[in-house]
């Protein structure tokens, strides 16, 4: 895997571990007619925590993709050949 295919994979993961994480640690405001909030927003968002939560989550799962493709248990170059 070159630098920037790994760079590329990296950033897929994150997204798709930040829609993953995002749910965490929310709670419904209390009084949802209230007109400091939208009814579908957290009391608190987080997103501090959920965003450095999700970058160890996406790294962890890039090292173990990493490790896949470079021990050659998958290869898409063979099934070219085939």
């Amino acid at each position: 895997m070159t630098w920037f295919t790994g760079l590329i994979v990296y950033i897929l993961v994150w997204w798709l571990a930040l829609f993953a994480v995002l749910p965490f640690w929310t709670r419904p405001v209390v009084d949802p007619e209230s007109p400091e909030h939208f009814r579908g927003a957290p009391e608190r968002p987080l997103l501090f925590r959920k965003v450095v939560v999700t970058t160890i989550l996406a790294g962890v799962i890039w090292l173990g993709i990493w490790a896949i493709i470079e021990s050659g248990l998958i290869s898409f170059r063979a099934m070219e050949a085939g």
